[in-house]
């Protein structure tokens, strides 16, 4: 499953590359989506474009895909809710038994 999910989302990608460089320019850059020259409209004039149906399907099918992989290339150890540390708490000295000497006075 997980190697078929990778080269699914490895040929999306390139599709979708290829696809976004198949697209011709719609000219203005930036400058036509503020008001500028080459354009009347932030996305151009022909937003309805074979082009641009096939790259918004991609994009789609790519973000599916992406959630899709890391719900299954994520260790199981690591999905849900993490577990609580152990606290470690300090060792309790040990108790001596240990009678007192008897000084030379005491004798």
């Amino acid at each position: 499953m997980t190697t078929f999910v990778g080269i699914l989302l490895i040929i999306v990608c390139f599709l979708l590359i290829f696809i976004v460089l198949l697209q011709k320019g719609r000219g203005g850059g930036l400058s036509g989506a503020f008001g500028g020259a080459g354009g009347h409209s932030a996305f151009g004039s022909k937003t309805g474009d074979v082009f641009t149906w096939i790259t918004s399907g991609l994009v789609l099918l790519f973000i599916l895909l992406a959630v899709i992989a890391n719900w299954v290339f994520v260790p199981e150890k690591f999905q849900g809710a993490p577990e609580p540390a152990e606290v470690s708490t300090p060792a309790e000295p040990a108790e001596t038994t240990t009678q007192p000497q008897e000084t030379p006075a005491q004798k």
